[in-house]
């Protein structure tokens, strides 16, 4: 296929032009050569791309043109063009893009709408400068679209005028559970139009969609020319796992951090508050290293600190996999996985961080030793082979360290034991269960790997027996907070427990009260209940009939081997036999105690 801008068949007007130049692409990657045409000639796509291979520009290029070309030019209120994508950076990321499109087209608006914002500013906004391109979450978008009409303007107006929408990352608006909200906002959009389709992967719940939201689209995969079999990963990605001792896997993070300060580094953690922690905790460790952490419970800030590590040229990201799917962020050296994902297919996405627009990347996942079947596990499910990586030597023993950083701050001990529940919590519903199971860990390494002072009270550990962790000997209230304010706020609501024995804003727990026949009567009723049960279950032996029983197969093993007479043995079951005896060529006697000859 020729990947020259020039040989489309649609020629591509000057403002999409200069924008590409201004954007220093050269030529397409195979995705773009093969939807833009398909698009501009106004049918309808269903693509899936390795990650990074180039998929925002594949749809923002024939939608500019398309609004670009209408022969009636569209109205101020008038919504041309609708991109849905599944997270705040994603879209925050395509409509920066688009903005690069626009400064040529002056005559084209554009408007981000996501949550952690508020719907009347949008509105606003919408009303002051129009939009004839919304690049939006699909919850705020059905927002807008189900709300009346703001001042005389409404958004479900506006779509008449819709001329193309594309959905962006669909298979993690699936995962996401936003299938039915898609359907909603399918209802608001006019049936002649353009949709274009994009995925990393074709899932059979992105099929439904497909069926549901595109009318005869062409379906695109677009592989690497080297590429063997369904390799989910591009080839400029090296892969690697590395089998770790469990106390020691933060050290072995820490060392392989200090090994790559000149890079630029992704960190996956399970949960927002492993984050919260390693993040104190990295800081503390690496002084020289500019270390950031975003999760999905952060509102305001993420954007910030999205846009922060963007700019660095070196640094560590700590995040959750909210930032696993479509973000673009330049120059990514490597992606560490800390622990394997609680799902198979956001392993390939953590991993498309790095190596993406032909740039070379190495992504790693640290695993335990109970875990090393993962590889195969993910060589099989996902397509993408795993290549050993030997631990670094003179990894630093850390849990004295740890220990010591919670000893001078609460805070830090709150978040240690909030990280560890966590992790427990999301180890324990993890998709992958017989690989990855509980109860093959460690617990009382994992506890030390966190660098607890002691074990939490959790349902996950009770009536467990946990070895490997010895707990600090001390009374935990005289550990004080850094913040003066918080500790003494800590201070009077401790006063007050040891006064009263109820610590203030808990509810205390008050037995429920009830009169003496309401207990005959619960209790009366409970009995009925438990005979009903049993009538079910049929009848249950006491322990005088097992022992009964247990002796009347005593006496049939005797019997069988010769070990008592049949005499015997009819005694003992009180039968009288009547049926012949007679020898057998061995001297012992045969006895007839067929059912019809027996009595007892």
């Amino acid at each position: 296929m020729d990947t020259s801008w020039d040989n489309l068949p649609v020629k591509l007007i000057a403002p999409v032009r200069h924008t590409i130049h201004d954007f220093g692409f050269k030529s397409m990657t195979p995705v773009q050569a093969a939807c833009i045409p398909l698009l501009l000639s106004y049918k309808d796509v269903a693509a899936e791309a390795v990650t990074g291979s180039g998929k925002t520009l594949a749809f923002l290029i024939p939608l500019v043109q398309i609004l670009e070309q209408r022969k009636e030019p569209l109205r101020k209120h008038d919504i041309g063009a609708v991109i849905v994508s599944p997270t705040r950076e994603l879209a925050t990321q395509i409509h920066e893009v688009l903005q690069g499109f626009l400064k040529h087209i002056p005559q084209l608006t554009s408007m981000l709408t996501v949550g952690g914002s508020f719907a009347g500013d949008d509105l606003q906004t919408y009303k002051k400068t129009g939009a004839h391109i919304i690049v939006a979450t699909p919850g705020r978008l059905q927002d807008l679209l189900s709300r009346n009409a703001f001042e005389g303007l409404s958004l479900a107006a506006g779509v008449r005028a819709l001329e193309i929408l594309i959905l962006d990352e669909a298979d993690r608006l699936l995962d996401l559970g936003f299938f039915n909200t898609l359907n909603t906002i399918f209802a608001y959009l006019p049936k002649q139009r353009r949709t274009g389709l994009f995925s990393a992967t074709q899932t059979s719940d992105v099929i439904s969609l497909v069926r549901a939201g595109l009318r005869n689209p062409l379906q695109v995969k677009v592989k690497e020319k080297e590429a063997t079999g369904d390799e989910r990963t591009p080839l400029s990605l090296q892969n690697y796992y590395m089998v770790c001792e469990e106390e020691k896997k933060l050290g072995i993070l820490v060392k392989l951090l200090k090994e790559r300060d000149s890079m630029k580094t992704m960190i996956f953690l399970p949960t927002c508050a492993c984050v919260e922690y390693f993040t104190d905790i990295l800081r503390a460790l690496l002084l020289n290293i500019k270390i950031l952490s975003l999760h999905g419970k952060m509102k305001e800030k993420r954007f910030k600190i999205f846009d922060k590590f963007r700019s660095l040229e070196a640094g560590v990201l700590l995040c959750t996999d909210v930032m696993c799917r479509g973000v673009d962020i330049p120059s990514v050296d490597w992606v560490i996985q800390y622990d394997p994902p609680s799902t198979a297919s956001a392993f390939v996405h953590r991993c498309g961080r790095t190596a993406r627009s032909g740039n070379e990347g190495s992504a790693l996942v640290l695993l335990r030793q109970c875990e090393t079947d993962y590889v195969e596990f993910i060589h099989l499910n996902q397509k993408v082979t795993l290549h050993e990586m030997e631990p670094p030597k003179d990894v630093p023993e850390l849990l004295n360290k740890l220990r010591k950083f919670q000893l001078e701050d609460r805070s830090v001990m709150d978040k240690a034991n909030r990280a560890f529940v966590s992790f427990i919590q999301s180890y324990a519903k993890h998709e992958c269960n017989v690989i990855l199971n509980i109860k093959h860990l460690n617990l009382g390494h994992t506890a030390a790997s966190f660098g607890l002072l002691r074990l939490p009270r959790m349902p996950e550990l009770k009536g467990v027996h946990i070895t490997d962790f010895v707990s600090v000997k001390m009374n935990y209230n005289t550990i004080a907070y850094k913040d003066k304010q918080k500790e003494k706020s800590r201070q009077q609501k401790l006063s007050t427990y040891r006064e009263t024995g109820q610590w203030p804003g808990m509810k205390p727990y008050k037995p429920k009260a009830e009169a003496w026949s309401q207990k005959k009567e619960r209790k009366e009723k409970k009995k009925k209940r438990n005979e009903k049960k049993v009538k079910k279950r049929g009848h249950r032996f006491t322990q005088e009939e097992l022992d009964d029983l247990d002796e009347d197969f005593r006496m049939v093993k005797k019997l069988k081997k010769g070990k008592i007479k049949p005499t015997d043995f009819d005694k003992h079951f009180g039968c009288e036999v009547e049926g012949e005896t007679e020898e057998n060529n061995e001297g012992k006697l045969l006895v007839d105690v067929s059912e019809e000859n027996v009595k007892c």
